[in-house]
């Protein structure tokens, strides 16, 4: 195995490195370990049994607490919902994962090649969920770990990150402040660098599993697209390559929030590059990097995007709480803003005929709903008081119009 720059083709050997010595362009990860099989039935349940696929080259350095294998399930009432269509919806229910994010497929993997290269610590920047699995992994593997979040960050992620016993740092203003911090500790303190963009190529190198998770669930047949909730992109490059490898290419449809969207901008200016967004303002806090100082990821992101033949799109804060409420209410999954928003960019897309009513559309759920709990308060809930709990019947009679308000 080894790393190259995305950009200029240069190649660097295995190591922590963050970025292209010749250019500064992003590094991936080239050539995969060829690890046989686990035997542990706990590894044989996550993604490690594609361990030969991954960047690890000793076993004893797996740290896994049973993540990727999540679940896949089809959306009949959402479908229902959505007028005029007449396709298929998909759930790629990542909140399952064992800190309720995607996050735990890059730091399982990013976590065990940093114990393989020596390193003695990790340190993440985080807008919580990347945080919250890099605190419970370190734990798990016995290392020091320093989590860095803006903070603003939700409590929810917060208390996880804490619960974790992490060192958590809060810096005021947007996320970008954050990744530079870490960037500086991690030089200082030689502690391996976590952060999710595409910082760590060990770790963005895991999401390649997440697109071939998807096809194997589908019956290996591709989608027609992949809606993919989007702050710098590293799980869209996931998904690209997950099936490129297959040979299947469905369209990738990167979402943003309109209060923090640079990819969305670029992608309807028609513009190659990416420029920072200046202040975001959003509830979806897990996709809310103005991407200040490392602006090529999202231009990256934008490339493959377009190579998709895919989207950038961007969503209202008031179309994330309308799609948190659907997911919870039709289908049972509870997500935060974040994973709720690729069925808000559904909705969008349909409505203005950018999608096909005959789509075979996945959506990617990122983020548990436990993680911001605070975004689902001021949504009208079926709570009522009961003053004599012995009177059944007008107990009864309460629930009976409640549910006929319902409808």
């Amino acid at each position: 195995m080894r790393l190259i720059c995305v950009d200029c083709g240069h190649t660097h050997p295995p190591a922590l490195s963050y970025a292209c010595e010749a250019c500064g362009g992003i590094l991936e990860v080239q050539g995969e370990s060829g690890l046989e099989p686990p035997r542990e039935v706990a590894l044989l349940a996550s993604m490690w049994r594609h361990a030969g696929r991954l960047c690890i080259n000793d076993p004893a350095n797996i740290v896994s607490l049973g993540e990727g294998l999540t679940p896949m399930r089809r959306a009949p009432r959402i479908e229902a919902a959505l007028p005029g269509f007449h396709g298929e919806v998909w759930l790629k229910d990542e909140t399952r994962n064992p800190s309720g994010s995607f996050k735990d497929r890059l730091v399982s993997a990013g976590i065990g090649k940093a114990l393989e290269l020596g390193a003695r610590g990790v340190i993440c920047a985080s807008s919580g969920n990347a945080g919250a699995s890099t605190a419970a992994y370190a734990a798990r593997a016995g290392m020091p770990a320093i989590i860095v979040v803006p903070a603003h960050t939700p409590a929810g992620k917060l208390t996880q990150i804490a619960a974790y016993g992490a060192i958590l740092l809060l810096v005021e203003g947007h996320y970008s402040r954050s990744y530079d911090l870490a960037l500086g500790l991690a030089r200082q303190a030689g502690f391996a660098n976590l952060t999710t963009t595409f910082l760590n190529p060990w770790a963005v190198d895991a999401l390649k599993l997440t697109g071939l998770e998807i096809f194997e669930q589908l019956g290996r047949v591709a989608p027609s697209h992949v809606l993919i909730p989007t702050g710098s992109g590293p799980l869209v490059k996931g998904v690209a390559q997950g099936f490129t490898e297959t040979g299947a290419t469905p369209k990738l449809v990167a979402v943003q929030a309109e209060g923090c969207a640079p990819i969305v901008r670029a992608f309807e200016a028609g513009a190659e590059a990416v420029t920072a967004w200046d202040t975001p303002r959003t509830i979806a806090s897990g996709i809310s990097d103005p991407l200040i100082g490392y602006e090529r990821d999202g231009s990256y992101t934008l490339k493959l995007v377009r190579r998709s033949g895919g989207l950038a799109v961007s969503v209202s804060d008031a179309a994330l709480r309308d799609a948190m409420r659907d997911l919870a209410r039709l289908e049972g999954v509870y997500a935060e803003p974040t994973g709720a928003s690729p069925l808000a960019a559904l909705r969008r897309l349909l409505a203005e005929g950018r999608m096909p009513p005959d789509a075979r559309a996945v959506c990617m759920i990122t983020g548990h709903g436990f993680k911001d709990g605070a975004a689902f308060a001021d949504m009208p809930a079926r709570t009522h008081r009961v003053a004599d709990p012995a009177d059944v019947a007008a107990v009864a009679r309460l629930c009976d119009h409640a549910m006929a308000e319902q409808g």
